[in-house]
């Protein structure tokens, strides 16, 4: 489920508490090795997932656990634990591009 930015780089939805900035150049990027994505960021007090793909697409999920994120990355294929453990699991959302 995609959530419809409420301003041009905010997005609010009752379901999330707080609204929150696109603000992904300050955040602490860590490179991906696989074939879809390029790299993963993690807020982690606010439960928040973020993957760059290679195509420069962003995409933030909601509510994404910590201890999910670590085995995201220990996993041995990034791509493929995105794919069956991730996508269409969260609520999302695909930022603008800057």
């Amino acid at each position: 489920m995609t959530l419809p930015p409420s301003q041009k780089d905010r997005v609010h939805n009752l379901r999330i508490v707080g609204t929150f900035s696109n603000d992904t150049d300050e955040m602490d990027w860590e490179p991906i090795e696989s074939k879809l994505l390029a790299a993963a960021a993690y807020l982690g007090p606010r439960r928040i997932l973020y993957l760059r793909f290679h195509s420069g697409e962003v995409y933030r999920y909601f509510t994404f656990p910590a201890d999910r994120y670590h085995e995201f990355l220990a996993a041995e294929s990034k791509g493929r634990y995105f794919l069956s453990h991730i996508r269409n699991r969260f609520q999302y959302q695909k930022l603008p591009r800057t």
